[in-house]
C-alpha cells in the first residue's frame, strides 16, 4: 500500500517511543486482561464522574526536532551577559569529563535513589566523597548526602538547632543581617509556620538578647565582609546557644573552617564546584553538624557499613525514608535531595583534587585582590576591608555605571546604596578585570597585572593571617589519584557499573514512576542558553525562561484543572509544604487562624504528614477500610470533631493503594462542607493526565511530581521539582521572591526555595515531554500506563496475592503484591524477594508501603511487553523457588532468597549451597547479567557503628 505524504510525515512518532508497548503488543495485553480495548478498560477502572468531558488542550504532538528547534527558539530570547551578581551564585567551568560521563550519562541520571544499597554501591561512593569533601571543608564532624540549597538549608538548620537545642523555653532565632536575602526570605517564612520570633540585626548584638535557642551567621557575607567569629561563637555557645553558618565551598579551600571557629552547624551551596547557575537550579546544598547532634540532621547521610560476608558496603545510614517511621514527628518531610549534583561537586574535587582546588581559589581571590586595588588606584572606594572574591564598590554616578555594564553585557549587584557588588568566580580573566575597571571608572585607564600581582602577593590584607587555612584538606586517596582524564573517566564508569539504573532494566517502583527520560528532552538542560543564567538577572535578559515557564505552566493549569501554577518548589516534599502554607494563609485571609488540624488517610506517604507539621498545622489521622479506600464514616467523623478548626486534608489520588476511589468527589465534598481545602498529593498523576484531573474532582491544591509523572529524571535520588496548582481563590497565597519580581507571576508572599523558579534548568524536560506528546500522547501515556499495571496484575494474580483492587477487580497504575501469607508459609520475606530479583538483574519494586510486608509495582507506560514479561517471568521464577521452600526442597536458611544477591567471588570461592552455582547467579540466563559488588548489607551492624566518611582505597579493592 502506497502510504501518503501526510502519513510519511507523521507527527507522533515520538509518542510511539516513548511508549513501550506497540499497538499489537497492547492488543495481546488486553485479550489476557479480558478487556475489548484499551478505552474499555479505561472506562472499566477510572470512575465515570470524574472522567474529563474532553482533552485538556495541551497541543498537538510533534517531533522531536520539530521540539528541539523550538526550544532553541525561545531559548534564544535569553541574554547571556557576564553576572558578577554573586549573593551565592557564580558561573563555573564544568569539567567536560563531568560534564558527558555524568550529567549527560543515563547510567547517572536514571538511577533511583539508592534505598537498595545493593544495586547502588557506585553513586553511594560518590556521594561519600561528597560528604568527605564537606567534611573536610567545614570541619565538622557529620555530614548529609546533600539538601535542596542554601536558603531551605538554612531553615533546616533553624529547626534542627531548635531540636537540640536544651534551651527549651527559648523561642528566638537571630539571623545576622549581611546574610544572602533570599535565605533569609526561606527563614522567615519557616520560622513563620513554627511560630518562632525572628531577630534581624548585626552579628555581634546577637549577645544582647535573651531567649535565643539558635544564631545563623554567615562566613562570608553577603556584601563580601569575612568574618571571624570565634569569640562571638564561644559567648554564644557558653550560653547553649546552637550556632549555624553559611558558608562557601570554593572560599573554604582557603580559609579556616567554621569548625575550627566554633559552629555547632554548616551549611551552604555546592554549585561553584562545577555546577552550572541554570537560572537557580538544580544546586547541592551542603550540610554538617557535630557528632552529638547527628540524629536531629535533616536529609539522608550515607555510611560505611558491611555485607553479610563481612565486605565493607556503603549505604544510606539515618534518615532513610524516616518520614514513613516518625512521620509527623520526622526531622525533615525531605524526600528528594540533588543526589546527581551533589555528585558532580564531588567529582569536581575528584578531579581537581586539594592542589587543584586551591589554585582556582587562590586565582580568584587573587583577581579580587587585583581588581580592588586598581579601582583603588583610579580613586574609588572599595568597602569591604576582608574580602575572598567578593567586593563593595561605592560609585557617586550608579545610572552611568549600570549603564556602562549594560553596554558591555555584564551583570552587577545593584541593590546596594550607592554602590554597587562584584563577586569573581573561575571564569573570570584578565580581560574580565580590564572591563569592570573601565565600567566602573568610565575610562580605559590599563591594569598593570604584574605590579598589582606583585603588590597583592606581598602587601594584601584581605584574609586575616588569623582566618587562613593551615591544616589540610581532602587527603584521602581518592582526591589525589584521577587528575587526568583517562582515570577520571574510568572511575566515572567503574562507578556506574555498580549500579543498576533505567539504561540497563525496567525500576518497577510503586509510586515512584521511573519513565523512559529520552534524550531528545534532557539535550536543552546544557544548552549555555539555559545552563549560564544568573537567577537574579535582569528578567529583560531572560525572556526565553520566562516564555518557555509560561507556557510549560499553562499547560501544567490545563492537565491539572486548576486556575494557577506556582513553579518555585524545588522538590514534592517542598511542594507540599508551599500547598499547606497556600491553605494556611488562606484561612489566615479570612480571620480563620485557628484553622490548623490536618486529616491525613492512615496510607498517605510518610511527607504528607511531615509537612503538615512544618507547616505549623496538627494531623489527625482518618482510618481506611479493609479495601484501602478512606472510610467515609470515619472522615465524617474527623471532620465533623475538628470544626472550625478544620484546615484540610492530604489525600492521594489514584490512592496510595493502587487503586481509583469511587467515593473521591464525596471526600471533597465532605471536608468542603465542614470550611476545609482538599490538598491532593501529585504523586500518582500519571495516572490521571488527560483521563481526569485533580481541579476537575474537586480538589484545591497539588503538587506535581515533574521528575515523576513529566519525565525529568530522578537523578538517583534528586533533582526534583514540585511546582503547584491551585485554584484562583489561593492563587494569592502561594509562593513569591523578596529579589526577582515578574507582575502576575510571582506573590508577595514568602519563599520556600532560594530561586524565584526552583530548578529552572530542569524545566526544559517537561516542556519538550508535553511539546512531543500532545494532548492525545498524553491520555496514551496514562491509559498505557493502567494497561501495563493491569497486565501485571493478571499475569502475577495467580502466584500471588494482588492487596487491593477496585470495584471491578482492576488496579489503577500500581498493584501491591501481598508477601504476607507466603511468609507465613515458607519464612520467605518481601525483603528476600527484593534481594532475589537483583540475580534477575531487577531493581525491587518498593517494599512494605504503604503496607508492611508488601511489594508495590508500577511499571510506567515507557516499558516494553518483552520487558514487563521478562519481569513477571522473574517474579513467576521466583514464586517456584518459594514453593521449594515450603515443601522442604531446600532449607529454610539455606536457598537462593535468603542467601541474595549472589556476587560474582561467590563463584570462585567454595561452594556449599544445596542450590547450583549456576542458579544462583544465572537464574535468567546470562545474557547482559548484572552483577552486584556486594552481598545484602547487614544493617545491624551499620546501624551499630555509624561511619560517614571516606575509609582507604584498599578497602574497596
Amino acid at each position: 500500500m502506497t502510504r501518503t505524504l501526510s502519513q510519511l510525515e507523521n507527527q507522533n512518532e515520538f509518542i510511539a517511543r516513548h511508549i513501550g508497548p506497540s499497538p499489537q503488543q497492547q492488543e495481546k495485553m488486553l485479550q489476557t486482561i479480558g478487556a475489548g480495548s484499551l478505552p474499555a478498560l479505561i472506562d472499566a477502572i477510572v470512575p465515570q464522574d470524574i472522567r474529563l468531558p474532553e482533552l485538556p488542550a495541551v497541543g498537538e504532538a510533534i517531533t522531536e526536532q520539530q521540539a528541539l528547534a523550538e526550544l532553541k527558539a525561545i531559548a534564544g530570547r535569553n541574554k547571556r551577559f557576564k553576572s558578577w551578581i554573586g549573593m551565592g551564585y557564580s558561573a563555573v567551568i564544568t569539567p567536560p569529563v563531568i560534564l558527558r560521563n555524568l550529567l549527560e550519562n543515563p547510567g547517572w541520571y536514571t538511577a533511583y535513589t539508592p534505598y537498595q544499597p545493593e544495586v547502588s554501591q557506585g553513586r553511594l561512593e560518590a556521594l561519600l566523597n561528597f560528604q568527605q569533601v564537606t567534611l573536610d571543608l567545614t570541619g565538622m564532624d557529620i555530614a548529609s548526602a546533600s539538601l535542596l540549597d542554601e536558603a531551605t538549608a538554612a531553615a533546616e538548620a533553624m529547626a534542627m538547632a531548635k531540636r537540640v537545642s536544651k534551651l527549651k523555653n527559648a523561642n528566638k532565632f537571630f539571623v545576622a543581617d549581611d546574610v544572602h536575602p533570599q535565605t533569609l526570605d526561606v527563614v522567615r517564612t519557616r520560622a513563620e509556620t513554627f511560630g518562632f520570633e525572628l531577630i534581624i540585626d548585626a552579628a555581634e548584638k546577637a549577645v544582647d538578647h535573651q531567649d535565643l535557642f539558635g544564631v545563623l551567621l554567615q562566613y562570608c557575607g553577603t556584601r563580601g565582609h569575612l568574618h571571624d567569629y570565634r569569640d562571638l561563637i564561644a559567648t554564644l555557645r557558653e550560653r547553649k546557644v546552637i550556632v549555624s553558618m553559611a558558608a562557601d565551598f570554593m572560599a573554604l579551600v582557603l580559609l579556616a573552617s567554621p569548625g575550627e571557629q566554633g559552629a555547632d552547624i554548616v551549611f551552604g551551596s555546592s554549585q561553584r564546584f562545577g555546577v552550572p547557575m541554570g537560572y537557580g537550579g538544580p544546586h547541592a546544598a551542603f550540610f554538617a553538624s557535630r557528632d552529638e547532634h547527628k540524629r536531629a540532621m535533616p536529609g539522608r547521610i550515607i555510611g560505611v557499613s558491611r555485607d553479610v560476608s563481612g565486605n565493607q558496603a556503603l549505604r544510606m545510614a539515618m534518615q532513610t525514608r524516616e518520614q514513613h517511621i516518625r512521620r509527623e514527628k520526622a526531622n525533615s518531610n525531605i524526600c528528594t535531595s540533588q543526589v546527581l549534583l551533589a555528585n558532580i561537586a564531588g567529582m569536581y574535587a575528584v578531579y581537581h583534587g586539594p592542589q587543584g582546588l586551591k589554585k582556582i581559589a587562590e586565582r580568584i581571590h587573587r583577581l579580587t585582590d587585583i581588581l580592588a586595588a586598581a579601582l583603588q588606584q583610579q580613586g574609588l572606594s572599595v568597602r569591604n576591608r576582608h574580602w575572598f572574591d567578593t567586593l563593595m564598590v561605592e560609585v557617586k554616578d550608579k545610572a552611568a555605571v549600570l549603564k556602562r555594564a549594560a553596554d558591555h553585557q555584564v551583570n552587577l549587584r545593584t541593590d546596594l546604596p550607592q554602590a554597587v557588588g562584584i563577586t569573581l568566580d573561575e571564569t573570570t580573566g584578565r580581560e574580565d578585570l580590564q572591563v569592570l575597571l573601565t565600567i566602573l571608572t568610565g575610562n580605559d585607564a590599563p591594569i598593570d597585572f604584574d605590579a598589582l600581582d606583585a603588590q597583592a602577593a606581598t602587601e594584601s590584607a584581605s584574609v586575616p593571617a588569623a582566618l587562613y587555612r593551615t591544616e589540610a584538606i581532602l587527603t584521602h586517596p581518592v582526591f589525589n589519584r584521577y587528575h587526568s582524564e583517562t582515570e577520571m573517566m574510568r572511575y566515572m564508569h567503574r562507578l556506574e557499573s555498580k549500579d543498576l539504573a533505567l539504561n540497563q532494566a525496567m525500576i518497577p517502583l510503586g509510586s515512584c514512576t521511573m519513565k523512559l527520560n529520552a534524550v531528545a528532552e534532557m539535550l536543552p538542560v546544557t544548552w549555555p542558553e539555559f545552563s549560564e543564567l544568573h537567577p537574579f538577572c535582569p528578567t529583560s535578559q531572560a525572556e526565553g525562561y520566562l516564555e518557555m515557564i509560561a507556557t510549560l505552566s499553562r499547560w501544567l493549569v490545563r492537565l491539572t484543572g486548576y486556575d494557577a501554577l506556582c513553579m518555585q518548589p524545588n522538590s514534592g516534599a517542598q511542594g507540599e509544604y508551599a500547598g499547606l502554607l497556600a491553605i494556611r494563609r488562606y484561612h489566615e485571609s479570612r480571620q480563620q487562624p485557628e484553622r490548623n488540624i490536618c486529616l491525613i488517610p492512615a496510607s498517605a506517604h510518610g511527607t504528607n504528614p511531615a509537612s503538615a507539621q512544618m507547616a505549623g498545622m496538627s494531623v489527625v489521622v482518618v482510618a481506611c477500610d479493609k479495601q484501602g479506600n478512606i472510610d467515609l464514616n470515619d472522615l465524617r467523623v474527623k471532620a465533623e470533631q475538628a470544626g472550625e478548626q478544620l484546615s484540610c486534608i492530604m489525600v492521594t489520588y489514584p490512592s496510595t493503594h493502587g487503586v481509583y476511589e469511587s467515593t473521591i468527589r464525596e471526600v471533597c465534598n465532605i471536608v468542603h462542607q465542614f470550611g476545609g481545602q482538599v490538598y491532593l498529593d501529585g504523586a500518582n498523576m500519571n495516572a490521571q493526565v488527560g483521563l481526569t484531573s485533580p481541579g476537575f474532582i474537586g480538589a484545591d491544591v497539588s503538587h506535581l511530581n515533574l521528575h515523576k509523572t513529566f519525565c525529568i529524571p530522578h537523578g538517583g535520588g534528586g533533582p526534583g521539582m514540585g511546582p503547584i496548582g491551585v485554584k484562583a481563590h489561593l492563587a494569592p497565597f502561594v509562593p513569591g521572591h523578596s529579589i526577582v519580581r515578574v507582575a502576575d507571576v510571582l506573590t508577595r508572599e514568602g519563599a520556600v526555595s532560594a530561586a524565584p523558579f526552583g530548578s529552572a534548568s530542569i524545566l526544559p524536560i517537561s516542556w519538550m515531554y508535553i511539546r512531543m506528546m500532545g494532548s492525545e500522547g498524553l491520555r496514551q501515556a496514562s491509559s498505557v500506563a493502567i494497561l501495563n499495571a493491569n497486565y501485571i496484575a493478571r499475569r502475577l494474580g495467580e502466584a500471588y496475592n494482588i492487596l487491593y483492587t477496585g470495584e471491578q477487580g482492576h488496579v489503577a497504575h500500581e498493584c501491591i503484591l501481598d508477601i504476607r501469607p507466603l511468609k507465613e508459609k515458607s519464612g520467605i520475606s518481601e525483603m528476600d524477594i527484593a534481594k532475589r530479583l537483583i540475580d534477575y538483574g531487577f531493581h525491587a519494586p518498593t517494599m512494605s508501603f504503604p503496607v508492611a510486608g508488601t511489594l508495590m509495582v508500577e511499571p510506567t507506560e515507557s516499558e516494553s511487553l518483552h520487558e514487563l514479561d521478562r519481569f513477571i517471568e522473574a517474579m513467576l521464577a521466583i514464586r517456584a523457588e518459594i514453593e521449594k521452600v515450603i515443601c522442604g526442597e531446600w532449607p529454610a536458611e539455606d536457598n537462593p532468597l535468603v542467601n541474595a544477591p549472589h556476587t560474582q567471588q561467590e563463584l570462585a570461592g567454595e561452594w556449599s549451597h544445596c542450590y547450583s552455582r549456576e542458579l544462583a547467579v544465572f537464574p535468567a540466563g546470562s545474557d547482559n547479567k548484572y552483577w552486584p559488588t556486594v552481598k545484602r548489607l547487614d544493617d545491624v551492624y551499620g546501624d551499630r557503628h555509624l561511619f560517614c566518611s571516606c575509609v582507604p582505597v584498599s578497602d574497596y579493592q
